[in-house]
């Protein structure tokens, strides 16, 4: 997937998945499974703003996971 050229600062936790190419709940799921050490930290993932450098980890993170399931 191409690099943002947006230019946004901020992005929403819709907006964040569209941006990687999966849905909301992939999203939340790989958050779950290696960001947040409990899921009651997960009840805020909707809340949260998500910036560009967060986009880049999960894109590499996204890419990583993918490779594995492929295997």
């Amino acid at each position: 997937m191409p690099p943002n050229r947006t230019g946004k600062s901020h992005y929403s936790e819709a907006e964040a998945a569209e941006e990687l190419g999966i849905s909301t709940e992939q999203l939340r799921t790989m958050i779950r499974s290696h960001v947040v050490d409990r899921d009651e930290d997960l009840t805020n993932v909707a809340a949260t703003t998500f910036q560009p450098s967060d986009l880049l980890i999960l894109r590499l993170l996204a890419a990583k996971l993918n490779e594995v399931q492929a295997k």
